[in-house]
């Protein structure tokens, strides 16, 4: 198992990122990669859940499982106004705010997904993982979802934070177990 980072272009009009990530899980393919999970925060988790809900015909752009924490999921709620402007521009049409909303493109046949959140995050409240864990949980995809009750928006790996920096361990856990690691080997 491994891992690295990708640098995904910010400032750009939607697909751009979405389509650069695409791109570099298609390199990862190539070199041998099997299965790919994704990891994002906030924006970077509405990224990396676009690229787990995006349709494709096309195997080496798909992902078997996608992390996200604090994410943005829907362009059609009137929080966090920035992402969306970046991503969407001034006043996008209702049908591609709801195109770009991570709960409505939620289908039966997308990957797990394990969630998290805090309660008191101000900029992108836990409305949007709870918004996507919903709609995980109507089309019966499996998924997982974390909202701690203190923290801020942009803890990353949260460590020294209470209670919330279980998310790693928790994540960790649930990333072996869909990459189907044998007991004997963890």
């Amino acid at each position: 198992m491994s891992a690295s980072a990708f640098r995904y272009p910010l400032n750009t009009r939607h697909p751009g990122p979405l389509l650069a990530l695409q791109d570099e899980i298609q390199r990862r393919r190539a070199a041998g990669a099997s299965r790919i999970g994704v990891i994002g925060f906030s924006a970077g988790g509405h990224l990396a859940g676009l690229a787990a809900l995006t349709p494709t015909t096309d195997i080496r752009q798909s992902v078997e499982f996608a992390v996200l924490g604090y994410p943005i999921t829907s362009m059609e709620t009137e929080t966090y106004k920035p992402s969306q402007l970046i991503l969407l521009g001034e006043n996008p049409s209702p049908e591609l705010r709801r195109a770009t909303s991570l709960d409505k493109m939620v289908t039966a046949s997308a990957p797990p997904f394990f969630l998290w959140h805090t309660a008191e995050d101000a900029y992108v409240p836990p409305e949007h993982t709870y918004r996507l864990a919903a709609a995980l949980a109507a089309h019966q995809v499996p998924h997982t979802a974390h909202v701690f009750a203190h923290g801020p928006h942009s803890l990353g790996l949260a460590e020294g934070a209470g209670d919330t920096a279980a998310w790693t361990a928790l994540a960790a856990s649930w990333i072996t177990e869909q990459i189907g690691v044998p007991a004997h080997v963890r």
